[in-house]
């Protein structure tokens, strides 16, 4: 577990310090989130078991009273108390103890494939947030932009070089930046909210994200052999051993069960006889055995752990088809955006360019304000994709580590 939050952690760059560290927050998230809980509580519940399976048959008792005692030779029978013990069949406990164990083992996967869904929820949910905040600060710096363009704008209306439409237009400009701003800003809360019942406190709890994530250089390998070994398919192996385990239990059930009692009579004296044992009590030692001859119960729950063992291969085989798509999906998305941000990162240099080049105009005495929007727009939407762009990539690297750390 500690592999997968470390490359997690491998893929920031962090630029301030008071940015919070996104292995803190996951390892907050593990020890606090009720999802993690509630699997662990299962996982001790079905490791419990295996107590309340390590035992044998109630001890039967039993106890009688003559109404109309019967005479015997020593004498009247009084009342009877009988004792009555059935043990199972030998090594029957113990299978039954390997079952449950074997139950408990698959539950346990529960719990890895849970905190394995929850690192990934809390790294994609960190990217999300620190995407609306890269956003913000790009429309931030395009409205103060605006408004030196408007004041240029100001001034170029005073000597007659502009209409105070381009001005109203710039204006209008900033007006939709602005509410793009407060849009994100409350689109940020709401996943701030998410982000921290993933760490199961307050919902207004401040969260504070890197100011720049980079593209790395290069991908970090993939290995894809490490897809068998994923928990999600290893507990259909851990069904399937369980099942295996069940069959041993039923053919130990269908077994013969041993028992062994005592009975003990109460005999009263003859009064009016004196013999040798006269009035002597019965003490009988019993041994007694349970045979299932009508055994179709244990032959149809044979066929069932054949038929459920092929239903779990066949499960096996169809999540592993699932997440060998979900991986093969994520490794080509990945490879798109770093597509898309090397395109846009070229698109951007060039806008800039252009931007110089409206400004060199406006030293010259000539400005098209027109082209000062068409070119702020594209910057603005270049920008956005390339903040997009390695959100994604990062957010498609969590799913890959999902799938194969």
């Amino acid at each position: 577990m500690k592999r997968i939050i470390y490359t997690l952690i491998g893929l920031l760059t962090f630029s301030v310090s008071n940015a919070q560290e996104l292995e803190v927050l996951i390892n907050e998230a593990l020890n606090n989130n009720p999802v993690i809980q509630k699997f662990e509580l299962q996982y001790r519940i079905a490791s419990e078991k295996v107590n309340e399976v390590n035992t044998i048959p109630n001890t039967e008792f039993s106890v009688g009273y003559f109404v109309s005692e019967p005479e015997t030779r020593t004498g009247a029978q009084r009342f009877k108390v009988s004792a009555k013990q059935m043990l199972p069949w030998f090594g029957t406990i113990a299978s039954r103890e390997n079952y449950v164990s074997a139950l408990a083992d698959a539950k346990y996967e529960d719990i890895v494939v849970a905190k394995r869904k929850l690192m990934a929820s809390v790294a994609q949910s960190y990217y999300y947030l620190y995407a609306n905040k890269a956003k913000q600060e790009v429309l931030s710096e395009n409205i103060k932009l605006l408004e030196t363009y408007e004041t240029l704008a100001l001034t170029s209306v005073e000597v007659g070089k502009a209409s105070a439409v381009d001005v109203l237009r710039l204006q209008m400009r900033q007006n939709e930046m602005q509410q793009l701003k407060d849009v994100l800003s409350q689109q940020f809360l709401a996943e701030q909210t998410n982000f921290n019942k993933l760490l199961n406190r307050k919902n207004d709890t401040a969260v504070s994200v890197v100011d720049g994530l980079m593209m790395p250089s290069e991908d970090f390998e993939i290995t894809t052999k490490n897809l068998a070994l994923h928990p999600e398919l290893l507990k259909y192996d851990k069904l399937y051993q369980s099942i295996e385990q069940s069959e041993l239990l039923n053919q130990k059930e269908s077994s013969p069960m041993i028992g062994f009692g005592l009975d003990y009579i109460n005999i009263s004296e003859r009064p009016d006889m004196n013999f040798s044992d006269n009035g002597k009590d019965i003490v009988m030692p019993m041994v007694s055995v349970s045979i299932p001859i009508f055994n179709k119960k244990y032959k149809s729950q044979t066929k069932q752990n054949k038929l459920q063992q092929q239903e779990i291969t066949a499960q096996k085989q169809e999540r592993l088809n699932t997440l060998e798509t979900l991986l093969s999906k994520a490794i080509n998305e990945r490879i798109s955006t770093r597509i898309s941000y090397e395109t846009q990162t070229k698109n951007l240099k060039q806008a800039k360019d252009a931007e110089n080049i409206l400004i060199k105009s406006y030293e010259t005495g000539t400005i098209d304000f027109n082209d000062v929007l068409d070119i702020q727009e594209l910057q603005l939407k270049f920008q956005m994709n390339q903040i997009e762009s390695v959100k994604t990539y990062y957010v498609q690297s969590t799913i890959i580590n999902y799938l194969i750390q």
